[in-house]
């Protein structure tokens, strides 16, 4: 549903080798034949992320694969950068994907992250169609959180939309996809990029005026709205008629919902800036609002509290079974019908669940 966000960067000088410096988070060590790639799980304006286990020792991860000629041709190191340097200091927050290690050959650049297979939010709301406001208030509880964080850091998000909101196996939030932050704005400072996803803008980014971090509670407030609505709060498919309806519709909230929800939602998505919750004390407003008066934010941060939804997948806990399930898919490829649908059933059981011993040894027994 949501459109692809607008980027709009400052010309970068090319590296005339192709090569990028990928900092400390570099491993010159690291090659793409350290992992068997198992598929296609994202895809972007560069490049796309890969499901990969590394043949060392059979962990999962998420690894971001970037076309160098790209992003070089294009303009986009800047971008690049930034979620390189976000990463590198996402590893003290549990709710932002982390970044293991990054290399690079001379064609593409590869970012190994934390691989996070409970879905996107999008996806389970887009099959729930909205949800009840205690599970609403848990995920926007923890993206809060998030985000705070990053604002601590004089990091602006940008780009907060269901899409880059996962759940990870227990049914906790994590944010990624930080290719829009904006570094370096101290808590009086604006920018005035214009970028985002559309469903998604501050109306002071439509104006193209100069905005800061209070963007970010706009985002909040309209994903919140999302999953108590099932829509974004102005939506519609004529995208300049949902930009007017950013601008100057106001906003209306559907029966059902309780005061707090309501007084929540108009706080985050008032159209004046400067009138908008999180604008002043920012993470601290949306923490002691009335909403979110049943969470402990101490237990959340720690997550003590338990998610309101299990997305019953697991990261092949059970290794030992899963090693044997993968090592049969190799020595099973192409010898008949039967071993295409093992290798198939082999990937998907190493990727999202586990299977007992005495099952596996049956289907052993049937291949």
């Amino acid at each position: 549903m949501a459109s692809s966000p607008a980027r709009i960067s400052s010309p970068q000088p090319s590296r005339a080798n192709g090569n990028i410096n990928l900092g400390p988070s570099a491993n010159p060590n690291a090659r793409p034949t350290d992992f068997d790639f198992l598929k296609v799980i994202g895809k972007g304006n560069y490049g796309k992320v890969l499901l990969a286990k590394r043949k060392s020792d059979g962990m999962f991860y998420a690894v971001k694969v970037l076309q160098k000629k790209s992003i070089l041709k294009n303009k986009e190191q800047s971008h690049i950068m930034a979620e390189r340097n976000v990463l590198l200091k996402n590893v003290r927050h549990p709710f932002l994907v982390g970044l293991r290690y990054s290399f690079q050959t001379p064609e593409k650049l590869y970012f190994v992250l934390d691989y996070v297979n409970g879905g996107e939010l999008f996806f389970h709301l887009q099959r729930e169609r909205r949800f009840l406001e205690p599970r609403a208030r848990f995920y926007a509880a923890e993206v809060a959180s998030a985000i705070g964080y990053l604002h601590s850091l004089n990091i602006i998000y940008r780009d907060l939309k269901p899409e880059n909101i996962l759940l990870d196996c227990q049914g906790h939030v994590v944010l990624t996809d930080f290719g829009l932050c904006k570094e370096g704005v101290e808590p009086e400072e604006t920018t005035s990029t214009f970028c985002g996803t559309p469903e998604y803008l501050a109306p002071e980014v439509l104006r193209k005026e100069p905005y800061d971090r209070a963007v970010d509670w706009w985002c909040l407030g309209a994903v919140l709205y999302e999953m108590l609505h099932g829509l974004p709060p102005f939506f519609s498919q004529d995208v300049a008629q949902m930009y007017e309806n950013i601008l100057h519709q106001p906003l209306q909230i559907p029966g059902g919902r309780t005061v707090a929800a309501c007084d929540l939602l108009h706080g985050l998505l008032h159209k004046d800036q400067r009138q908008r919750l999180g604008s002043k004390a920012d993470f601290l407003e949306i923490k002691n609002h009335v909403f979110f008066s049943p969470i402990n934010w101490e237990d959340l941060y720690h997550k003590r509290l338990t998610p309101p939804f299990n997305p019953n997948v697991e990261v092949c806990k059970n290794r030992s079974v899963n090693r044997s399930l993968y090592a049969l898919y190799l020595t099973t490829q192409g010898k008949s019908i039967l071993a295409y649908f093992w290798n198939f059933l082999c990937v998907y059981v190493c990727i999202s669940t586990t299977l007992s011993s005495s099952i596996y040894g049956i289907i052993k027994f049937l291949i």
